[in-house]
C-alpha cells in the first residue's frame, strides 16, 4: 500500500507534464546608451543564432556601409555568444571603443496544454522570467572614458610581436659588440744566455748568445 502511494506523481507535476513551450518573446526595452544615432544597427543574438551569419552581416555594416557604431545584445543563454561576436569584431577591425552594460530582461514564455479536458478549449500558460542580459556598444569614434563599462581600444594584433622581435635583434647586436677581442699578437722575447766556454789555448772567456 505504501509502495503504491510512493510511486504516484503529485497532481500538479502530472498536469505540468502536459504543457509544451510553444513561444518565447522578449520584453521590449530601449538600449542603455544615450545619444545613439537613430540608424544604429543592433545585432540581437539568440541562443540558436549562427555566429558566422551574425558576423557577416555586422562586418558588412561596419566596412561596406561605413557605420561608425554597432550594438550587440543578448540575454539568457545567448550572453556568451554575444561576447564571442564582440571579441571577433574587435580582433578583425581594431581600434574600437567599447561600453558594456549588464542588466535584467523579462522573457515571456507561452506554454500550451497538449492534453486538454474533453470539450474544453485549449489552455495556454504564460510565464514571466527575469534573465541576465548584456548590451555592448562598439564605436570607431571616441566615447566617454568616465562612463561605467568603458574599455579603450586594444593594441592591434601583431604589434607586440614585432616589438619583441625588434628588441631581440637589438639585444643580439649588442651582445655581438660586447664579445671580447682576441689577445694581441705578442712578439717572442729575446733572451740572453751567458755560456762559459771551456779553457782554450788562447785563454778563457765568456761568450754571449741570443736565443729566440
Amino acid at each position: 500500500m505504501a509502495a503504491g502511494a510512493g510511486g504516484a506523481k503529485p497532481a500538479t507535476q502530472s498536469r505540468m507534464e502536459n504543457f509544451r513551450k510553444v513561444r518565447t518573446s522578449e520584453e521590449e526595452s530601449p538600449l542603455p546608451f544615450p545619444d545613439l544615432p537613430p540608424d544604429v544597427v543592433e545585432m540581437k543574438v539568440k541562443e540558436g543564432s549562427k555566429i558566422r551569419n551574425l558576423m557577416n552581416f555586422a562586418m558588412a555594416q561596419m566596412e561596406l556601409k561605413g557605420s561608425r557604431q554597432i550594438v550587440f545584445s543578448g540575454c539568457g543563454r545567448a550572453v556568451t555568444k554575444t561576447i564571442t561576436c564582440v571579441e571577433i569584431m574587435k580582433r578583425k577591425l581594431g581600434g574600437l571603443h567599447q561600453v558594456t552594460k549588464v542588466r535584467y530582461k523579462t522573457l515571456l514564455e507561452v506554454w500550451e496544454n497538449q492534453d486538454p479536458l474533453p470539450g474544453s478549449p485549449a489552455q495556454n500558460l504564460t510565464v514571466h522570467k527575469n534573465v541576465p542580459s548584456i548590451c555592448i556598444l562598439l564605436s570607431r569614434d571616441p566615447l566617454d572614458p568616465n562612463q561605467t563599462g568603458y574599455q579603450p581600444p586594444e593594441p592591434r594584433p601583431g604589434l607586440g610581436t614585432q616589438l619583441s622581435e625588434a628588441e631581440g635583434t637589438s639585444s643580439s647586436s649588442a651582445k655581438g659588440l660586447k664579445r671580447p677581442l682576441p689577445p694581441p699578437h705578442q712578439e717572442p722575447l729575446t733572451k740572453k744566455v751567458q755560456v762559459e766556454a771551456p779553457d782554450s789555448p788562447r785563454g778563457s772567456g765568456t761568450t754571449t748568445r741570443q736565443l729566440h
